[in-house]
């Protein structure tokens, strides 16, 4: 299920300055979430396990099946809307998982998204939102009139932002030591001005759902493009320093005048 990817030169230097010994892997078949005897196959690769599980209060009585399963004793490595790469710190060291839906890509765009999940793991921060809100996810899904999968969606795409407020200064940086990951970082965010000038139009006929649009708005976050209101306002420093009080008193205001 699982082989050792080869890096380059860049991502060897990458690993080593944010996640040493961290392990890159290719898998075998693409996932959302892995299995748990699959993700325990993991095992025999790392020095240790070490799952994580959260207190079933911190989630309101309809959230997804999924998130339930996430915060269990169920070891559960992967979530929708990871993408083409996901990580991990239920191992030790941290694991990179590159899935097979990224063959056929560019080579730098793969490398870059690897690049980034190194930095990711770095910050030490939590794998997924769920332990970014904590109790407060149920805070989250009180202020907003999202289905619950729509709240899912728009708590991944809020952990996203935080994350890539402090990501983006790193890639910034790679211009002259990383050249072809920065060059990547760039192009992969001019990709995205097209769908974020068109993003308010978009929501305003219903084209496309407030939580979609969110996650779109908050993925530019890491490329420092200018984000479109209401988004804009996770583009912040108050957002690093308060967290998830500040994304939550967010969602309020926003689905107030939504209303």
């Amino acid at each position: 299920m699982f082989d050792r990817r080869a890096l380059s030169d860049d991502l060897a230097a990458v690993r080593d300055e944010h996640a040493p010994d961290a392990l890159v892997l290719d898998t075998e078949r693409d996932f959302e979430t892995l299995d748990p005897a699959v993700a325990e196959s993991l095992g025999p690769l790392c020095e240790s396990l070490d799952p994580v599980t959260y207190p079933a209060e911190w989630l309101p009585a309809d959230a997804p099946e999924i998130l339930a399963n996430y915060a269990s004793d169920s070891f559960t490595i992967g979530m929708p809307g990871d993408g083409g790469v996901a990580w991990t710190t239920q191992t030790v060291p941290a694991t990179v998982l590159v899935k097979p839906r990224l063959a056929g890509s560019p080579e730098p765009f793969i490398e870059f998204l690897i690049a980034e999940a190194l930095v990711e793991i770095g910050l030490d921060e939590p794998e997924q939102f769920l332990g970014f809100f904590g109790e407060r996810y149920r805070d989250l899904d009180e202020a907003t009139s999202l289905a619950p999968a729509g709240t899912y969606q728009l708590a991944a795409a809020l952990y996203g932002a935080y994350l890539g407020r402090a990501t983006r200064d790193v890639f910034a940086d790679w211009d002259d030591e990383h050249p072809d990951l920065h060059a990547a970082w760039v192009d992969a965010g001019e990709r995205l001005v097209p769908r974020l000038t068109e993003l308010p139009s978009e929501i305003a006929t219903g084209e496309t759902s407030f939580a979609a649009a969110a996650e779109l708005a908050c993925s530019a976050v890491k490329h420092d493009l200018d984000i479109p209101t209401p988004f804009g306002a996770l583009d912040t420093r108050a957002y690093r320093e308060y967290g998830p009080d500040y994304a939550i008193e967010w969602a309020e205001k926003t689905f107030a005048e939504l209303d």
